[in-house]
């Protein structure tokens, strides 16, 4: 399906090695003709790494998209009742969050906005960055792929030598994704 004319909800979880790359990804959807909503997590959203400031990505994610970051907890709840996304991906998603989504934790800007987005039975995409894929939160993403109208992003080992459990999304695969998602159909191969 095409996005053109679609919402997608964007979040954006603190994975900071991957908000450069995650950055061109925003505005492909932009380009295709998404409405998109950044949603930011807590940390996301204010912590300054090496990777970056948070008020520069912040003013890039808000001059892609031309709308307003979703940054609370309060701010992510109408998601639901409002039906305001076709689409909700979270990328880059962290180990922590994606924890959190497989055990129904709803304590950030991310998870509320995922809970509320899922009682619509629309599509939710996870994009990958996380230490602990092939560890401990390898039984989460077992969980999250037997859950319906959850899709992720093909991801594999980035650096299977001197980081053998992580994984990370392939980022350019978000569209293609989002667009089979809204079909109900997963992109596959989904390990690459």
């Amino acid at each position: 399906m095409n996005i053109h004319g679609k919402t997608i909800g964007f979040a954006l979880t603190a994975s900071f090695c991957t908000f450069q790359s995650t950055l061109p990804q925003i505005k492909k959807l932009v380009e295709h003709g998404a409405n998109v909503i950044p949603i930011m997590s807590e940390n996301a959203i204010s912590l300054d790494t090496r990777f970056g400031k948070a008020a520069d990505f912040v003013k890039s994610i808000t001059e892609i998209t031309g709308n307003a970051i979703i940054n609370s907890i309060l701010l992510a709840e109408p998601i639901g009742p409002k039906a305001l996304l076709d689409a909700l991906i979270v990328a880059p998603c962290t180990g922590n969050t994606l924890s959190k989504l497989a055990n129904a934790i709803t304590d950030t800007t991310v998870t509320m906005a995922a809970k509320a987005h899922m009682r619509n039975l629309k599509p939710l995409i996870i994009a990958l960055s996380t230490n602990d894929g092939l560890a401990m939160n390898a039984k989460n993403i077992g969980v999250l792929l037997n859950i319906k109208n959850v899709f992720f992003v093909p991801f594999k080992q980035d650096d299977p030598i001197k980081k053998a459990n992580s994984l990370i999304a392939d980022l350019d695969l978000i569209l293609p994704t989002i667009e089979l998602a809204l079909d109900n159909i997963q992109l596959e191969p989904v390990l690459l």
